[in-house]
């Protein structure tokens, strides 16, 4: 069971947050009055521009964008302290986040951008031509950035009050307002590029304050990655679990924890939607490719900052009283802040240790943009206009997305200021979340002609009552009703809030599968459309899936990759009595 963290500092000594810091908060107030300035020169007025940025994102561009977006507190901030608490067991964070970009390069991300949507709730109402469906992947995709963007909220707070010797709670407002505000007027457009700049200050400051406490303490030379072996040796004698395999959590939860992250990452929305963004498929498979390498050169110090921080934390604050057990354990602020707090106890300027803050908060206000733009699509697009008013204007949908943008925002800043978890393991959440409920849908959606909306409604909903119920369980209820542990513990431990698609994933695509096969089979035009998503025919620039289904071409269908074409043709839920004409 996950217990409530407490934002405030427990022990003064370790991290100097009392402070106003000069040079620290000059940066980043520099770096924020540039991303507002991005945000403004590439404001948005078409919807076009507000969801996918006009499908006009080269694949650097792009790489650096997923970089940014998926680089979140978490994994600046947090996959260190994990690796730092739980050493080996800490690891099934970077293995799982990694590979699961190579499940997208190979069966999702081409495709994807092949069907030439929107949003992935977008993707789910028309491949499965059911508003029903649409509404379920909508209100999902609310809940994961809602989930995911509380850890973004909680890390923003965290290195505020480092910066500027603000509290916890000011910290979080001011910097959630000032992603709320520029997110809301530049939409993806401006996101994007601001997410290309912010991905070269976060790997920067991570970089130079790895290779500055490498040097400075004499753990390393040249490469800190790869000459870091003695301080592991030494870490693991402080702390035995740090290197023996399955001592935190055992096997089990290892296996589970690492299976719901790289399924995670192929249902994530704010993942999926940045594939919508480039003119073709081919840019899609190079921008996985450039994303996926940009990630790496951030996971690659992990492992060396949890060992350089771990032993800075036993020599300097704990006084070999160890780091990650006992009366000597790092937590709350010191827990989720450990990449900054090493720099500190390393003695390096202050700017330099500013700097590494700045980066966590880059990494942190990407992400959360990314999370912001999803779920405002999701409600504007898939919400208000699919299901509500299916002749809203362009001005109405635009309203309505900044509107859920101030919403959300103002949400996840409330729940932020006294989080329910650990940065990592609030993201945990998320991703057990889309794991378990998108990605059977989607890869059989794009994969199986077959998959049927009656299945992939039963089988989103079966992923619904899996990923919330194990969260609610372990989580939620415990720490609301003040009970220290979980209601059902038993179910807990098979099926625990951080990792429960381990079990999820097989159940979802059983029900998907046998749901289909009782039911009848998806209309011609809707299998047509799958053979085309994966189909080895390159596509012209700005062409789908779609297009060519439906014969049209880019001569009859849309210029915007497909999303203007009239699917109104296909049986919905109000007319699945009989299959719509086909041309032979």
């Amino acid at each position: 069971m996950i217990e409530a963290v407490d934002p405030v500092i427990l022990q003064e000594t370790a991290l100097d947050v009392g402070e106003f810091k000069l040079v620290p908060a000059l940066t980043v107030a520099a770096m924020l009055i540039l991303f507002l300035g991005v945000g403004y020169f590439f404001r948005v007025a078409a919807v076009d521009e507000l969801w996918v940025a006009g499908r006009s994102i080269g694949s650097i561009e792009n790489g650096m964008a997923i970089g940014a977006n998926w680089m979140s507190a978490a994994s600046y901030l947090g996959v260190a302290s994990l690796v730092a608490l739980s050493g080996y067991f800490g690891l099934a964070y970077v293995v799982g986040w990694t590979t699961g970009y190579f499940i997208l390069l190979i069966f999702l991300a081409a495709q994807f951008r092949r069907f030439g949507k929107y949003t992935a709730p977008d993707f789910v109402g028309d491949r499965f031509y059911s508003d029903w469906a649409r509404g379920i992947a909508a209100f999902t995709t609310l809940a994961i950035a809602f989930t995911y963007a509380i850890g973004q909220a909680s890390g923003m707070g965290l290195m505020a009050q480092y910066i500027f010797g603000i509290s916890y709670e000011m910290g979080v407002i001011l910097l959630m307002g000032v992603t709320i505000a520029y997110v809301a007027l530049s939409g993806m457009l401006g996101t994007t590029k601001n997410m290309a700049i912010q991905y070269v200050i976060l790997i920067i400051a991570f970089t130079l304050g790895l290779y500055a406490v490498g040097w400075s303490q004499g753990y390393s030379t040249v490469l800190p990655y790869l000459e870091f072996g003695s301080e592991v040796s030494a870490a693991a004698a402080i702390e035995t679990q740090f290197v023996e395999p399955f001592a935190a959590a055992g096997y089990y939860g290892w296996i589970a924890l690492a299976f719901s992250l790289i399924v995670g990452t192929c249902g994530l929305p704010h993942v999926l939607v940045r594939f919508y963004t480039v003119e073709n498929e081919r840019t899609a498979r190079w921008s996985t490719v450039w994303g996926l390498f940009f990630i790496c050169l951030l996971y690659w110090g992990t492992a060396a900052y949890a060992a350089f921080g771990g032993l800075l934390y036993n020599e300097e604050v704990t006084e070999g009283g160890g780091f990650a057990t006992g009366d000597g354990e790092m937590l709350g602020i010191e827990a989720d802040a450990l990449v900054v707090l090493t720099t500190q106890l390393a003695d390096l300027p202050e700017w330099l240790v500013g700097l590494v803050a700045a980066g966590a908060v880059a990494a942190a206000l990407a992400t959360t943009a990314g999370l912001f733009i999803t779920a405002s699509s999701a409600a504007a697009h898939d919400i208000y206009t699919n299901l509500y008013k299916d002749n809203a204007t362009q001005r109405e949908q635009m309203i309505v997305g900044r509107a859920t943008i101030l919403g959300i925002g103002a949400l996840v800043t409330l729940i932020g200021l006294n989080p329910p978890a650990l940065i990592g393991e609030l993201v945990a959440m998320a991703f057990a979340i889309a794991g378990s409920i998108f990605f059977p849908v989607f890869f059989l959606g794009l994969w199986w002609e077959n998959t049927t909306k009656e299945g992939a409604i039963a089988g989103m909903l079966a992923g619904i009552v899996l990923s919330f119920g194990a969260i609610l369980n372990d989580t939620a209820i415990p720490m609301y009703t003040g009970v220290e542990e979980a209601v059902f513990p038993t179910v807990a431990t098979w099926l625990p809030g951080t990792s429960s698609a381990l079990l999820g994933v097989p159940i979802v695509f059983s029900v998907i599968i046998v749901v289909s096969v009782l039911t009848d089979e998806p209309p011609e035009d809707v299998k047509r459309l799958v053979r085309q998503c994966h189909s080895p025919e390159p596509m012209q620039q700005m062409e789908s899936a779609e297009d060519i289904a439906t014969d049209g071409g880019l001569e009859d269908g849309a210029a915007d990759g497909g999303s203007a074409t009239d699917v109104a043709d296909r049986p919905t839920d109000d007319d699945t009595d009989s299959e719509p004409e086909t041309e032979e």
